[in-house]
């Protein structure tokens, strides 16, 4: 087994056992039955009392051959609402970026969770997509009407 399957198969057995509530990540199932460890699809909720409640945000995990060595890629879908999110969904934070704060010792849970703060609490000094990032810096009101409306397009899926 590789470094990358063996670590990341550590992260499914931890994250079975501890999650935070609400949050929902696994590996992606082939078409063939078989379990593909190096892409996950998981859900993150919109924290309670901000504008992204009621929120359910879907969002890819792409781990590299290199992982954990290598930070894994995050993506929303394409044209996701938020000044860190680039226009294909790839989330731009720190901790995902391995010249930046990206260390091996990371864990699924700490990434997810460092995603809903994102949401809640844009970085302005790191812009990945124009229209998001001029609303949240010139016309708050315009941005959170724009997230509410993105919110409504992600219910929960239970």
């Amino acid at each position: 087994m590789s470094i990358a399957k063996g670590r990341i198969t550590q992260e499914r057995k931890r994250w079975r056992k501890d999650h935070p509530p609400g949050f929902f990540a696994r590996p992606e199932t082939k078409e063939d039955g078989s379990t593909n460890m190096f892409r996950w699809k998981c859900h993150i909720p919109g924290r309670k009392d901000t504008i992204w409640e009621g929120g359910y945000y879907p969002i890819s995990i792409d781990f590299p051959e290199e992982y954990p060595q290598r930070p894994p890629k995050c993506k929303f879908s394409e044209g996701f609402y938020h000044p860190n999110v680039y226009p294909s969904g790839t989330v731009c934070l720190s901790i995902l970026n391995e010249d930046e704060g990206w260390v091996p010792s990371i864990t699924v849970k700490q990434i997810l969770m460092g995603i809903q703060d994102l949401l809640t609490d844009p970085n302005p000094n790191s812009p990945a997509q124009t229209d998001a990032y001029l609303d949240y810096t010139k016309n708050r009101d315009k941005y959170e009407l724009r997230v509410k409306k993105q919110v409504e397009k992600f219910p929960p899926k239970f």
